[in-house]
């Protein structure tokens, strides 16, 4: 009996044992899983920093002067305005550096579009009036050649005409448009001293751009 009973607790200990070691066996195997899992990521996230720090600080940046002397900086070559494309000069500078040198220049835009003249007037009033002028000197330089046709048509049927009524009747037309004719003449006189001398003269009085007139 007591035998028998040392035999039950013999066995009852070996499978205690080999329990212990198999549970054993298995957490060092899922802990080996999980820290060969945990070392590629590591590795994935270090290729990914590389990549991205590579991008981050050798991008390729182009930089130009305009003719006014602005400099300029842009990533992206087509952004470039093609008479500046042979000027242009390329650089290393970091996404970082590019977002400041763009901010300068919307910040320096801004206070180019918020500047007005002396009597609060801004770009848009004067590049409209010169507007205005040119198309009116446009509008009489026609008007000018369509009476000077006409004029010539007059005078070709006058001097066809055998008719001392018709040739009467022509020849009051034709100094009518005439007279229309030098008035449209002295009009665009006018019109272009306004242009090339009132306005530039008006725009350095009020301390608009000379820009704002060209």
């Amino acid at each position: 009996m007591g035998v028998e009973q040392g035999g039950d607790m013999f066995d009852v200990l070996a499978i205690y044992i080999i329990i212990f070691y198999t549970k054993k066996s298995i957490w060092a195997k899922f802990w080996h899983e999980i820290c060969c899992k945990i070392n590629s990521m590591r590795k994935i996230l270090i290729i990914f920093l590389i990549l991205f720090s590579s991008e981050l600080v050798f991008g390729e940046v182009y930089k130009w002067v305009d003719e006014r002397g602005g400099v300029h900086f842009t990533d992206d070559i087509m952004k470039i305005p093609e008479k500046y494309r042979g000027q242009f000069e390329k650089m290393g500078l970091s996404r970082e550096e590019v977002s400041i040198q763009k901010e300068s220049e919307l910040s320096s835009k801004r206070k180019e579009d918020t500047y007005r003249d002396s009597l609060g007037r801004g770009e848009e009033y004067w590049k409209s009036r010169v507007e205005e002028v040119r198309n009116r000197i446009k509008t009489l330089q026609e008007r000018i050649e369509n009476l000077r046709i006409k004029y010539n048509e007059l005078t070709e049927r006058f001097n066809d005409s055998k008719s001392s009524t018709e040739r009467a009747a022509l020849r009051n037309e034709r100094d009518q448009v005439r007279t229309e004719m030098q008035q449209n003449r002295n009009q665009l006189e006018e019109a272009k001293r306004i242009l090339e001398k009132k306005i530039p003269e008006e725009a350095e009085l009020y301390r608009a751009k000379p820009e704002w007139i060209k």
